[in-house]
């Protein structure tokens, strides 16, 4: 080898391993309002040098490692203005910044980046974030912001009508939805059987809804995960806001402990419609009332801690001879502690618990049921290098479930007291989540999670001949409920049933430019607990019941394909997305199924599947006085119940008819159509102005195909389920928010929102109902309709 080639390959080896060995350091540090100390979630923090950056987590903190060298850093947030520093990483450097609202700064402020416009180069897909002051805009009924009301416009997300409770995600049932309040499970979502949410939008600071390519740290449910952290408190000075409204009213307090290191928040609504009724000569109640409450105490730079709550009631009654208590109860004590520059971490031990109460005074006993739940998760963020990220973490929750107890309620009460047998189980995880980077244009999310479900042992379990809680009659051609030969005593202390499943999810995205990109996921998850609810609204009498000897877990397998791309410099942006959803052990019920106060639950329950695909399209205008979206779903959910094979000889036929007589049919939730149009409109600092348009194909229902006469009556009878359809649904809704200008020189801030829901009153059926005429003695449908055109008018304060 010559002396050129030798010096050329001393360079070489000299260039690669100084390549290779480049030192490397740390940024990282939290991001949070200038005005609060609150922390904010999802801040973008970019080095335009790299083509790189990293968002901040649930609780402000970011970390990023890049190769020595002075950067250019762009922090950017929705409604903030944007802050740029030079740095020098020439070593670990930690950068806490506060971002200041736009608003104070600047009288015109063009908003460049939108924190509900989904990341093109992220691989996280089916996500949908909306900020509090979009749900704030939205015209809803009464004028309440509501945030179950505001996701109903989103893609792919619809629920059974005008008062009705829960949401439906993708063709997927209510209890398939996972609602986390600060990590908390919240069983029941409705306030007033879904007039309202239980969320108050003041105490809200974050919201994201995934309704597919769901991160592995999520499990327990099939369809969706509603994510929503509340506000952790002003540390800077006190702050009060409310808002007065046509039946209900809002205070949210919050101000420093400690200035500076810690805050508190006190949050509470009521409503108080009902205290009109004895002006119309009615003794009734309906009203709701809900406590959101939250500490955080950040001892030092690697230690906070956090300690939040929520408390909300519903009450209903006639007169004293009916009352209906129901609501959720939640606690959450978290502790952040920072390992290292790199690796975060969160503890955190959580209680919820779900109540349904009823007094039945005139036949003398009280009703209680309900379901409680003790978590503890254990989560870690680490980041490896501004290419790599791993979340891995551990969660184990503690189920005790009452489906029912009677009690007297009087010495003179001739009831019994009885008590539906309790139901306990446990479910633990353990899960692993990388987001990779593999080169500029290709990055990949993908993880693990291993679910274990124990049914644990109770007090009393029937047993059934065959091992068959549910037998079919071949004559009649009917499914009818076992009896139990016998009753086992198991005892608490061993277990009925044991489920283990692994749940792998993928997704990716491949960047085509700055602008636009293709996306696609898989994912599979595991639900061990079921509502069991044969309506097509939940109600708050429904009751969960956990998987074992007679129930399977429902199994999940989604796929999506999606493409985005923002136009105009972002101003304009499109998210499209194709999916297709499989459930298997999805429960059906028997024909004339009881739910209700049934202590052998098993005996009118199925086992089948179901299925559900779509086409959801997202357009939206981001910048400019007039912005908004159209979103379009076009979508099919349908289930199956086949026929089960049997072993026993019953001298006819070994085979059932299953429901339907095996075949698909449309789910109570399946809406072929779904139109809805938002738009807001800022006249000027005094007038803005807020629109929405809605249209949904009609929900199935069951109508008579026939009658028969019975002792002189005419009795009709019905055909297939969910053969027919409701009329289609639409409605117009408008709202006007009105700033007085005197207010920029007042503490006290006020302004006020008048709105008008369902504006040409159109009347939406809510269900269509089949009686006899009285005069006529004609079979004739009756329109049940909830609400027609509805004004209301609402003041909101701050100071």
């Amino acid at each position: 080898m010559n002396h050129r080639n030798q010096t050329f390959l001393l360079c070489l080896i000299f260039c690669s391993v100084f390549g290779f060995s480049q030192q490397k350091y740390t940024l990282s540090g939290t991001i949070s309002e200038a005005s609060s100390n609150e922390t904010l979630i999802g801040v973008t923090i970019a080095v335009p040098e790299l083509k790189t950056g990293v968002v901040t987590n649930e609780y402000g903190f970011y970390s990023i490692t890049l190769p020595e060298g002075d950067y250019r850093i762009q922090i950017s947030y929705l409604g903030f203005k944007d802050v740029t520093q030079t740095i020098t990483l020439d070593r670990n450097l930690k950068l806490n910044v506060q971002m200041v609202e736009a608003a104070e700064q600047l009288e015109e402020v063009i908003v460049t980046e939108d924190v509900e416009r989904l990341d093109i180069r992220k691989p996280q897909m089916s996500v949908n974030t909306m900020s509090v002051e979009t749900i704030k805009k939205i015209p809803v009924i009464l004028g309440e912001a509501d945030v179950i009301k505001s996701i109903l416009l989103l893609p792919g997300v619809t629920n059974a009508g005008e008062g009705a409770s829960g949401f439906n995600v993708r063709g997927g049932a209510v209890d398939q939805n996972l609602i986390l309040l600060d990590e908390a499970i919240i069983f029941n979502s409705s306030h007033l059987f879904g007039f309202f949410s239980v969320f108050n939008p003041d105490a809200i600071k974050d919201i994201k809804l995934y309704k597919g390519g769901i991160p592995a740290r999520y499990g327990g449910r099939v369809s969706s995960v509603l994510d929503i952290f509340q506000k952790e408190g002003n540390s800077k000075q006190l702050k009060i806001n409310g808002g007065i409204g046509a039946v209900a009213s809002r205070l949210l307090v919050e101000g420093p402990i400690v200035k500076d290191k810690a805050a508190f928040l006190v949050g509470g609504r009521g409503s108080y419609a009902h205290l009109f009724l004895p002006l119309f000569d009615q003794d009734n109640t309906a009203y709701f009332y809900d406590l959101n409450t939250k500490l955080n105490y950040n001892i030092n730079d690697k230690n906070s801690i956090y300690l939040s709550g929520y408390f909300g009631r519903d009450v209903f009654g006639i007169s004293d001879s009916f009352v209906n208590t129901y609501g959720n109860s939640v606690g959450n004590f978290r502790w952040n502690h920072l390992f290292s520059d790199k690796l975060f971490s969160n503890l955190s031990l959580i209680y919820s618990d779900y109540y349904y109460g009823l007094k039945l005074d005139f036949v003398g006993f009280n009703w209680n049921s309900g379901i409680q739940n003790f978590n503890v998760k254990y989560d870690l963020k680490h980041y490896i290098s501004d290419k790599l990220q791993i979340n891995y973490g551990i969660n184990n929750i503690y189920y005790s479930f009452n489906p029912g107890e009677i009690e007297p309620s009087n010495a003179e009460s001739g009831i019994v007291e009885e008590r539906l047998t309790k139901k306990y189980a446990n479910e633990f995880a353990a899960y692993i989540d990388v987001e990779h980077d593999i080169t500029e244009n290709l990055s990949l999310g993908y993880g693990l999670r291993f679910s274990n479900f124990i049914r644990l042992g109770q007090d009393e379990l029937n047993i059934y001949e065959n091992d068959n809680p549910v037998v079919f009659d071949p004559f009649l051609l009917v499914y009818q409920e076992a009896d139990p030969i016998a009753v086992s005593e198991p005892g608490r202390s061993g277990s009925l049933a044991t489920f283990s499943n692994f749940e792998p999810r993928v997704s990716l995205a491949y960047t085509f430019n700055n602008n636009s990109s293709m996306k696609a996921s898989y994912t599979r998850l595991a639900q061990y607990l079921h509502l069991l609810s044969n309506t097509n609204s939940p109600t708050p009498l429904d009751v969960w019941t956990p998987s074992g000897p007679f129930v399977e877990p429902q199994l999940l397998d989604q796929y999506a394909l999606g493409f985005f791309k923002n136009f105009n410099q972002g101003a304009y942006s499109l998210e499209t997305e194709v999916f297709y959803k499989d459930i298997q052990n999805r429960i059906d019920y028997i024909d004339g199924a009881n739910l209700i106060a049934n202590d052998a639950i098993e005996t009118v329950i199925l086992n089948g599947e179901a299925r559900a695909y779509g086409l959801e399209l997202l357009l939206r205008k981001n910048e400019g006085k007039f912005q908004g979206w159209l979103a379009y779903t076009l979508s099919k959910s349908e289930q199956r119940t086949p026929g089960r094979i049997s072993n026993v000889d019953n001298g006819r036929s070994n085979i059932e008819t299953g429901i339907n007589f095996g075949e698909w049919y449309n789910t109570p939730y399946d809406k072929t159509h779904d139109i809805s149009l938002f738009g807001s409109y800022e006249l000027n600092d005094k007038w803005s102005f807020n629109t929405n348009f809605v249209y949904q194909t009609g929900q199935p229902t069951n109508y008579p195909v026939g009658q028969f006469e019975f002792q002189g009556l005419a009795v009709p009878y019905y055909g297939l389920r969910n053969q027919e359809r409701l009329p289609d649904y639409h409605r117009i809704d408008l709202s006007a928010t009105m700033t007085p200008r005197k207010n920029k020189n007042r503490k006290v801030q006020g302004e006020w929102v008048f709105s008008v829901y369902n504006v040409y009153n159109r009347r939406n059926a809510a269900s269509i109902n089949f009686r006899r005429d009285q005069d006529t003695g004609v079979n004739e449908a009756v329109r049940t309709s909830i609400f027609g055109i509805v004004p209301a008018v609402t003041y909101n304060f701050k100071f």
